[in-house]
């Protein structure tokens, strides 16, 4: 089974930028899941789903 949260240092290597550039879209993502009344994993982890739905447009890997 896959891991829900993805974490920084896999951020920063699907993009292509550095850990603590992926440290920060982290946070920047899990303010506005917070926004919307989520709960979050402060610092190291985001939503999987969430993330590949703000950078890809789409909730799967696969694009």
């Amino acid at each position: 089974m896959e891991n829900k949260f993805i974490r920084a240092d896999e951020v920063a290597k699907e993009l292509s930028v550095s850990v603590p550039y992926a440290y920060k879209l982290i946070r920047r993502l899990n303010d506005e899941l917070k926004a919307q009344g989520y709960l979050t994993i402060a610092g190291r982890r985001v939503n999987r789903q969430y993330f590949h739905e703000r950078f890809y447009g789409t909730g799967n890997e696969s694009g």
